[in-house]
């Protein structure tokens, strides 16, 4: 029997829960409590010391609290804030699946199209057809959406998972997560900033209201969110970008292009190209000059040697040949192609 490979997922350490609402008791003690969806942000934890960390930041009050369905208790604070500054930890943060979840735990999570528990074709779609999502949550699976940020301004290294099961507020995040992971490719920490934005939606005649978590990279420009990715210190303190010099582009080698002329006013094309570019200067227009010069005497600018010089004899052989460097005639130059008439220093 061969061995088998076992391959674990690495993960930071959940340190508590982020939500956009909470509940209270029913006056009615046999019916489930109220769901209230909140305007401000919602901590949770195991960790009394977490949650007091987070009330001393945001404001609120620490208090026990057992969720639904559960035995062990916990501690929560409703917080003032209605906005948060987070960092996204490398790699994708975001989980998102359809579940139907009981007192037992998690019975169904879907894609959309299998369900993975038990590897069948989506239960909602074949049991409630096209528009199964119209049903109740106690009838088919919820859009859930899991993001997992880390707080660095509260204690130890971990994360902190935010959820929400609303079917509206799924693509909102998924899109704006996707513009991070798109500028850091997944491969760096990216600094977020987090609000609830209240949104309504008209439903079979019904206007429906619901809480969309807004998740935007927290940079001095957009062009930093966009820029790759970043280091840790310009996660923890984006402050400390600044505007990099855009790169400038390599000079084109004007005397290389201007030895491929063959005519004096070609060259002084190249000098034009130059001067209009900025790259003017009293050098090269001397260099130019020169080559022109040498055109117009009959050199190669590529070899130096004159016209018909490099013909071979009847045995083959190339004979060189001294030419008295007389001066030429002046090129016609553009006036602002004249020394100290348009060249740049």
């Amino acid at each position: 029997m061969g061995s088998r490979i076992l391959t674990m997922k690495r993960q930071a350490a959940e340190l508590g829960r982020i939500r956009t609402g909470f509940s209270r008791p029913n006056s009615d003690p046999t019916k489930r409590p109220i769901p209230i969806k909140s305007k401000t942000f919602v901590f949770s934890s195991h960790s009394q010391a977490y949650v007091a960390a987070a009330a001393e930041l945001w404001g609120g009050v620490v208090e026990a609290w057992t969720p639904q369905n559960q035995k062990i208790a916990q501690y929560r604070v409703i917080s003032k804030a209605t906005e948060i500054r987070a960092i996204l930890p490398a790699g994708d943060p975001l989980s998102q699946s359809y579940e139907m979840w009981s007192g037992g735990g998690c019975s169904r999570r879907c894609d959309g199209e299998t369900e993975q528990k038990t590897r069948k074709p989506c239960l909602c779609l074949a049991q409630y057809g096209i528009d199964w999502h119209l049903r109740t949550p106690q009838q088919v699976c919820r859009p859930t959406s899991r993001i997992n940020v880390m707080l660095p301004d509260l204690p130890d290294l971990g994360v902190w998972r935010l959820e929400s099961k609303s079917y509206y507020a799924a693509d909102a995040i998924a899109g704006g997560l996707d513009i991070v992971l798109q500028a850091t490719e997944g491969r760096s920490m990216m600094p977020v900033r987090m609000w609830i934005e209240q949104r309504t939606a008209v439903r079979e005649g019904k206007t429906k209201q619901f809480p969309v978590v807004m998740v935007v990279p927290s940079l001095p420009k957009l062009r930093h969110a966009l820029a790759g990715p970043l280091s840790t210190a310009a996660a923890l303190d984006p402050g400390v970008l600044v505007d990099r010099p855009a790169i400038e582009a390599p000079r084109p080698d004007y005397l290389a292009e201007a030895r491929q002329c063959r005519t004096e006013a070609d060259v002084q094309v190249v000098w034009r190209k130059a001067d209009g570019a900025g790259h003017g200067s009293p050098e090269l227009l001397e260099d130019l000059k020169q080559i022109a010069a040498d055109i117009a005497r009959g050199v190669d600018p590529q070899t130096g040697a004159l016209d018909g010089e490099d013909d071979p004899d009847e045995d083959g052989v190339v004979d060189g040949e001294i030419v008295e460097d007389d001066e030429p005639p002046a090129a016609d130059w553009p006036p602002t192609a004249t020394p100290g008439a348009g060249a740049r220093a």
